[in-house]
């Protein structure tokens, strides 16, 4: 079976309300979507978000890179599901010489894999669940029948009475899990973890995001002030170029960090082992590169004895929650989830299901063919700023 066609689209995606945070704010994200054609007729979809600020990438970036991947040296036409998932695993980004992080290129990367899996799977009609088992280490304690998950909430930085309410709709919605946005400036972090704290309740789990928004010399200082509130994890509390004093600091700060932006890829999680940089890691599908990558750093974590969160990019259209909630409900012991917010963020959605999470974050496994959603086609040509093909 053989890939005959591709196409890519910028897709804009508006969104309910701005969403901002320390290191950006945004009212619509700008979104690539690839779909792929085999000669058996199937067809798949994948969703990327290149984001400057994480990974370098672009728009424009991403369409260059994929004008020139060379799909038929690297997957040829494989003769089984297994063939062309085990060649999807080690799909090639195209070289670029300024990366020494090798992280450029993972949306682009991300998006045509999705892409490709689903368009093999339809193809051999294979699920997409024994796709991310054979492509898991085993440490990733990937299993095929999927379960229930719930995901967590998330309060960004807004006016207090704003943040009030959203803390409010989270508690009665059931959420046992926070996550708040610190680190912006002009705002009291340390009043608002104390108003957040009286309203969610002392049983609910609160973490906190800084999106690198500390320096070095003010980290110490602004973590331990937030300690009283019992935050669960700190995410990213440096900027990337900074992350390597975390070896030292991480032990003062008196809350396991996370990393984010520092962690892109395979060569950014085997530094945060080796050096001891983190507590856990937050992989998010995009960022790191799509299903296989993504699936490495998991085993990676929990090979090293560190915790792990699946997370999500503000902006990400149902296509891509859905691929986090098929890899979400066969991962054992995640820490925390994010995702699926569809119906609460955005404006408009490219896919005919309503996938938003239930009450309390609860979310059932996907069901149907590959991704287990169908991309509404007039909508997405309405959301469409640019596309190629060949």
């Amino acid at each position: 079976m053989k890939v005959v066609g591709l196409e890519w689209r910028r897709v804009r995606v508006p969104l309910r309300k701005v969403v901002k945070h320390a290191s950006h704010a945004r009212a619509e994200s700008e979104n690539l979507i690839v779909s792929a054609r085999l000669d058996s007729g199937a067809v798949g979809h994948g969703e990327g978000i290149p984001r400057p600020y994480v990974t370098g990438e672009t728009l424009e970036t991403a369409f260059e890179m994929l004008r020139g991947w060379d799909l038929d040296r690297q997957l040829g036409a494989p003769s089984s599901f297994e063939e062309a998932v085990d060649r999807l695993a080690n799909l090639e980004t195209p070289a670029r010489a300024a990366d020494p992080r090798g992280a450029f290129g993972n949306a682009a990367r991300c998006a045509l894999e999705m892409a490709l899996l689903e368009a093999f799977a339809r193809g051999f009609d294979r699920s997409i669940g024994e796709a991310l088992v054979r492509m898991a280490p085993p440490e990733a304690g990937l299993r095929l029948n999927p379960t229930t998950v719930r995901y967590s909430g998330a309060i960004t930085a807004e006016g207090v009475w704003a943040e009030r309410i959203a803390a409010w709709k989270m508690r009665l919605y059931g959420f046992h899990q926070v996550k708040v946005k610190v680190g912006v400036v002009g705002q009291n972090d340390p009043e608002r973890l104390q108003r957040f704290r009286r309203i969610l309740g002392k049983t609910c789990d609160l973490r906190i995001d800084a999106n690198e928004a500390w320096d070095v010399s003010q980290v110490e200082e602004r973590a331990q002030a937030l300690v009283p509130f019992g935050p669960t994890a700190l995410e990213q509390p440096v900027p990337h170029a900074q992350v390597e004093v975390l070896a030292q600091l991480r032990p003062r700060l008196g809350i396991p960090v996370m990393l984010d932006e520092s962690l892109c890829g395979w060569g950014d999680a085997v530094k945060a082992v080796e050096l001891g940089l983190t507590d856990l890691f937050n992989v998010r599908l995009s960022k790191c590169g799509g299903i296989g990558p993504s699936l490495a750093l998991i085993g990676l974590a929990k090979r090293s004895g560190l915790g792990v969160q699946l997370g999500c990019h503000p902006g990400e259209t149902g296509l891509l929650s859905a691929a986090g909630r098929q890899v979400a409900t066969r991962i054992a012991d995640l820490r925390y989830l994010e995702g699926s917010y569809d119906r609460h963020v955005l404006a408009a959605n490219p896919i005919r299901q309503d996938i938003t999470f239930g009450y309390g974050g609860r979310a059932e496994p996907l069901e149907g063919p590959g991704w287990g959603v169908d991309l509404d086609s007039e909508t997405l040509e309405r959301m469409t700023l640019d596309r190629e093909s060949w």
